[in-house]
């Protein structure tokens, strides 16, 4: 299997459940079809370069995964269809100097993700 990096942006005017509703539709996706995700980083709200559909802004979202040639086509082909994604771009990594990166990125985004799940347990106790 083959590495990927898919960073999608998803459209500003949506509520925080509909956003997350659809980073789970493309993870459903990836899973569904043979890939094996291995990293998320969710970058949040961010300004783009140049307006998009009309919108300034974009909630941003990166997976790394490994998977098949075939579920890139798949995966492209939905968001392409999805109305509520206005930007998309899939990178393949394939040469050595690309896949140290690569599993340097999965393990920063794997790090970033451990604190927010440490500190939500605290929180709850502290509150209790």
């Amino acid at each position: 299997m083959t590495c990927y990096e898919t960073l999608f942006v998803v459209k500003p005017t949506l509520t925080d459940e509909e956003t997350a509703a659809q980073i789970a539709k493309i993870k459903e996706i990836v899973a569904n079809n043979g890939g094996e995700l291995l990293a998320t980083n969710d970058m949040g709200m961010r300004k783009l370069a140049y307006q998009v559909e009309k919108n300034d802004r974009g909630y941003y979202t990166v997976l790394l995964y490994k998977a098949e040639g075939t579920l890139i086509q798949e995966l492209e082909r939905l968001l392409k269809i999805n109305e509520e994604v206005i930007k998309f771009l899939t990178v393949k990594y394939v040469k050595q100097k690309e896949l140290a990166q690569f599993n340097k990125l999965v393990e920063a985004a794997n790090k970033k993700a451990e604190p927010a799940e440490e500190a939500a347990p605290v929180a709850e106790t502290t509150e209790a």
